[in-house]
């Protein structure tokens, strides 16, 4: 229809206008850190990769081997046909390694959070959720018949202000957070979070997609905190495909038996969980592969005077859409793929270059970065 796409027009017209308008780029990645994108070889800084593991020639044949076993795909939904042995190998891990009864894995971590947020969280709840917490965190409150607030990013006492206020007013209250946010690579206070979701009979949810297999030997961010509901993915550190929940037996049957982004979805391919099965096997064995990300990241941030790094995301604010995709652009042209974050994915006037650091990536090459970064930066300023 001549209005539908008149429609998409003016859209596009005003996010062209605004710098926002976004665009799809073929990139290959040819190797742990290097892409090729527009016939140019490029070191990456902007792959959740942390570990190079989905390159990793052990990861790959665990992989294959899922294919020749079952096939490329699971067939069906899990509940129907599609629920393959690997899948349950691989929950049995999580679960052992994330310190838990039990796990249940999905699709996507997109899916985990549409599924079990709406499942924990129905008609009479409360959530309260960090400002800064991933988008699909968002989209699973939207998801529930529960009401939703936000809270200022780690600030507790507006935390506690907010529960105060609202919680005796619920009939249950969810708490959810990033363990490492996405953006600025900041932690969130767990210590904190768990005492007061148990002063106010609260559930605490921590989406770990970034902490995972790069802090704490790997547990990721939550480790040693009492966090009853632990999310996150298999396609950062781990290198594949797919999102899991831990927690206990009896959360996770229910998961099982409600979330309909599992019921209603296939089961993951036998190939990711394989390759995450592998994954799991190397951050298990291998604790100082898992510390090399975030001393890669501290190191960058020491060459460039930045705060140090918490996590392997270091943000670098630049204000301005325009001026960011110019600086990615400038530091491209100089052989690195940095890529710019504008909103609604960071606040208006937050736009930045995301940097995310791996275990591969050479210290020369990151002594490099910083070098064309801060060059890029005074002539921004002359």
């Amino acid at each position: 229809m001549q209005s539908l796409d008149d429609f998409a027009r003016g859209k596009l017209q005003d996010l062209e206008a605004r710098g926002l308008r976004r665009r799809l780029n073929s990139t290959a990645r040819v190797s742990g850190i290097h892409v090729e994108r527009d016939g140019r070889r490029l070191i990456s800084f902007s792959c959740n990769d942390y570990l190079n593991l989905s390159q990793d020639p052990r990861v790959r044949a665990s992989a294959k081997a899922a294919i020749d076993s079952y096939g490329a795909g699971a067939g069906a939904s899990r509940l129907v046909t599609g629920n393959h042995p690997l899948l349950e190998q691989l929950e049995r891990r999580l679960a052992k390694f994330k310190g838990a009864e039990a796990a249940c894995v999905f699709g996507s971590g997109y899916l985990a959070n549409a599924g079990i947020i709406p499942t924990l969280a129905g008609n009479g709840s409360l959530i309260l959720i960090d400002e800064l917490a991933h988008s699909c965190i968002r989209a699973g409150a939207r998801l529930s018949a529960a009401r939703s607030l936000m809270f200022r990013h780690n600030d507790m006492d507006n935390l506690k202000a907010l529960l105060a206020a609202n919680r005796a007013s619920a009939k249950r209250c969810l708490i959810a957070t990033d363990g490492v946010f996405s953006m600025d690579g900041d932690l969130a206070p767990l210590k904190s979070l768990s005492e007061l979701a148990k002063q106010y009979d609260c559930w605490l949810m921590v989406d770990d997609a970034h902490g995972l297999g790069v802090l704490n030997g790997g547990h990721g961010s939550t480790l040693g905190y009492d966090v009853p509901l632990q999310m996150g993915t298999l396609s950062k550190a781990i290198g594949g495909y797919g999102g899991y929940i831990c927690a206990s037996s009896s959360v996770i049957d229910l998961i099982k038996t409600r979330a309909g982004s599992f019921i209603y979805t296939t089961g993951l391919p036998p190939s990711c969980v394989g390759a995450a099965i592998a994954a799991l096997d190397i951050v298990e064995s291998e604790p100082e592969l898992t510390a090399l990300p975030l001393a890669k990241a501290r190191e960058f941030t020491g060459l460039m005077n930045l705060p140090e790094a918490q996590s392997p995301v270091v943000p670098l604010i630049v204000g301005d859409a325009r001026r960011a995709m110019q600086l990615a652009a400038a530091l491209e042209e100089d052989g690195f793929l940095v890529v710019a974050i504008r909103p609604p994915t960071v606040p208006e006037g937050g736009s930045r270059l995301r940097l995310t650091f791996s275990a591969g990536h050479p210290d020369d090459e990151i002594e490099r970065l910083a070098s064309a970064i801060r060059k890029q930066l005074r002539r921004a300023v002359a």
